[in-house]
């Protein structure tokens, strides 16, 4: 029955609105309907735009039907559509808003409509905002759409996006979503655009210039840096935090000596300007005494700069009050030192709390300390590894033999006797034939025939008619040397790794008519090892300039004159960028040599020459490169992480060193304590016994 009626008043719809007439429906039939089928839908057209509607528990694809009809829209359903639909209209309605009242009716049952090319596509509410719709920027105002969802940017001048988003939020459906973008300030909206419009309404109202944004209080008299950080600190409470309301931001612009607050309450903003008020006044004396505690800066080196601004103070004129400083008796450097006649006034350094005592008017002040505050800053540091990489190889070949013969030196009659003696004279065939133990490395054949006794001497030596040698010999050297060193930005830093060697520079020895008993020498000592200067300068792009002197030296022999030794040194400037590798200097060596000692003519045969040759051949290698690299360190966080690489190495390399279990008793072998936990008082003293 219900179908029957809802097909039936379709036709006489259709019919009514080609023909322009009026149709209707019996209401009081209907009704009876209603009773038994449950739902009822009716419209009636009183005129060409005008329409009443009726629908009593329609169903929603029999109303679409109905109000497609009607507006000449294309409707589109998404499956999920599905419920009934009730619509009362007691008087006549343009059919303009009738497509209105279909979308106020989608929306109480929990659905959207989104127009796209022509066509209106019925989605749940919950995805609507995933379709497109229309969107409008911060310059344009919400579209008079009704119940349809748009999209709206809203650009804040004052207030926060992201805390305009809690004010906002509880007035959106639940279904839609605001969206809160810091970067330019901004909010975006997606919601019906009826509602958007009372959002428009509420961002007008909220976001408005306030006297509670910030002010700029000018000082005339006191310091502007002094004043923010009285006024910080009598102000600031732990409350801030928790309440918005209550938040109060302080700063000083030292270059014109003003005060900037901000509060949240215009009553914190009133107490600022009375406090402000208060302590710029005037002293009574032109000499005030003011206290500059540093933070980062030397007061001593820091003071010379402070005179030398306010005093007009040369350079020279800085090291003669340093020097009349120190000799005071209590460390004050002379009125002529520290201000000039005209100008008046003290600037005096405090090593002990590391602090500035300047005495000078309130403008003069002013202007030198807002130069304490630009000099007193945090400098960075530089962590520079040295790589010294030495790799050496010799290589070194000999093969001789040498003949002679003594047979004649053992008899009555002294004959002549002859032979080939090559090679240094401990491992020539006579100095073997004396002692055979003298002979040198490497392979050594003989043939000896006897002993013979030399005349005049009665000294008995072996009879080596045959000597042959060879030997070869390689050697091979790989050094890699890394110095380091931390040293804060234009601070020279120097460390020494090796001996002090004690060298022989005169001496004085007793002669037969000396006076004097005792000789004596007088000796120069020098460090022998590896030395590293360095100092460091950063720029503002992150490259350092280093000025670098590096040298190894060591012990090479001892000659008749004293101690011999190998130095290598670099002295340079470079500009190195941070963690980048530089190559700062080097050695790349190759030489060769080859010897023979042969006897003339006889060693130039073809084959029988090798029995009147020695031949010597080497070669040495030598490549030593230092390298470089610089480690910027401007943060205490970077500065602990490079430590504690540095400290967990070194505690690994103690742990690989510790002996292997034995039967020798264990006394324990050195090692640093875990880096997690400080090391406890008197862990270092061994256990009583």
């Amino acid at each position: 029955m219900k179908h029957y009626w809802l097909r039936m008043g379709f036709l006489s719809l259709a019919i009514a609105a080609s023909c322009g007439q009026a149709w209707s429906a019996d209401t009081a039939s209907a009704g009876s309907s209603s009773a038994t089928s449950g739902a009822d839908a009716s419209a009636r057209i009183s005129g060409p735009d005008v329409v009443t509607l009726n629908f009593v528990n329609a169903d929603i694809e029999g109303v679409v039907k109905a109000v497609s009809e009607i507006t000449g829209k294309n409707f589109i359903l998404d499956p999920r559509v599905k419920g009934t639909v009730n619509i009362v209209s007691a008087k006549p309605m343009s059919r303009s808003l009738v497509y209105q009242v279909f979308l106020s009716a989608m929306r109480l049952q929990g659905f959207s409509a989104v127009e796209d090319r022509g066509v209106v596509m019925i989605v749940p509410e919950i995805e609507a905002k995933m379709h497109r719709s229309p969107t409008a920027g911060p310059q344009e105002r919400p579209r008079a759409g009704g119940d349809v969802i748009q999209t709206q940017i809203f650009r804040l001048q004052h207030e926060s996006a992201a805390q305009m988003v809690t004010v906002l939020r509880p007035l959106i459906s639940p279904n839609n979503s605001v969206t809160a973008y810091p970067g330019n300030n901004t909010l975006v909206v997606t919601d019906y655009a009826s509602n958007l419009q009372r959002i428009e309404k509420i961002i007008e109202s909220v976001d408005q210039a306030t006297d509670s944004d910030s002010v700029v209080i000018p000082l005339l008299h006191a310091s502007a840096l002094d004043v923010a950080q009285t006024i910080n600190r009598l102000l600031t409470e732990p409350a801030q935090a928790a309440d918005p309301t209550s938040r109060f931001t302080i700063a000083a612009d030292a270059r014109s000596n003003s005060v900037l607050a901000r509060a949240g309450d215009p009553s914190k903003l009133r107490r600022v300007r009375e406090l402000v008020a208060m302590l710029d006044t005037a002293t009574s004396a032109g000499g005030n005494i003011h206290v500059i505690y540093l933070k980062n800066a030397q007061a001593v080196k820091l003071a010379e700069v402070l005179r030398a601004i306010y005093g007009g103070d040369s350079a020279g004129a800085g090291a003669q009050a340093r020097t009349a400083a120190s000799a005071s008796p209590l460390g004050q450097a002379p009125a002529a030192a520290t201000s000039s006649a005209s100008t008046p006034g003290i600037i005096q350094a405090d090593a002990a709390t590391n602090s500035i005592i300047i005495t000078a008017p309130d403008a003069i002040y002013n202007n030198l300390r807002e130069v304490v505050e630009k000099l007193d800053v945090r400098r960075a540091q530089v962590y520079v590894e040295a790589l010294i990489a030495e790799v050496s190889a010799d290589k070194a070949a000999e093969f001789g033999i040498q003949w002679q013969s003594l047979s004649g030196l053992s008899k009555s009659n002294t004959q002549g006797f002859g032979g080939t003696n090559f090679g240094t004279a401990s491992q020539n065939i006579g100095a073997i034939s004396q002692n055979p133990a003298a002979a040198g490395r490497g392979l050594n054949i003989g043939v000896v025939q006897g002993t013979v006794t030399i005349p005049g001497t009665g000294v008995e030596v072996l009879n080596l008619g045959l000597l042959l040698r060879a030997l070869q010999s390689d050697s091979n050297t790989n050094i890699l040397s890394t110095p380091t060193l931390l040293t804060l930005d234009n601070e020279e830093a120097k460390i020494v790794i090796g001996q002090n060697v004690p060298f022989i520079t005169g001496q004085y020895a007793v002669s037969a008519a000396a006076t004097t008993p005792t000789p004596f020498q007088t000796i120069e000592r020098k460090d022998v090892g590896l030395t590293l200067k360095i100092k460091p300068q950063i720029s503002e792009g992150g490259a350092v300039r280093l000025q670098i002197s590096q040298e190894v030296s060591s012990v090479d022999s001892t000659g008749p004159s004293g101690i011999i030794t190998k130095k290598r040194s670099v002295d340079s400037t470079v500009l190195v960028d941070d963690g980048q590798i530089v190559v700062i200097g080097g050695l790349i060596e190759d030489s060769f040599k080859d010897g023979v000692e042969k006897v003339p003519g006889l060693g130039d045969l073809p084959i029988l020459g090798g029995l009147f040759r020695y031949n010597t051949r080497t070669r040495s290698k030598t490549n030593l490169m230092v390298f470089l690299k610089p480690t910027l360190l401007r943060s205490a966080e970077r500065a602990d992480s490079l430590s504690s690489d540095r400290y967990d190495y070194i505690l690994g390399e103690q742990l690989k060193s510790k002996p292997a279990p034995s039967v020798l008793p264990d006394y324990g072998s050195p090692s640093l304590p875990p880096r997690q936990s400080a090391p406890a008082a008197g862990a270092d003293k061994p256990a009583s016994q």
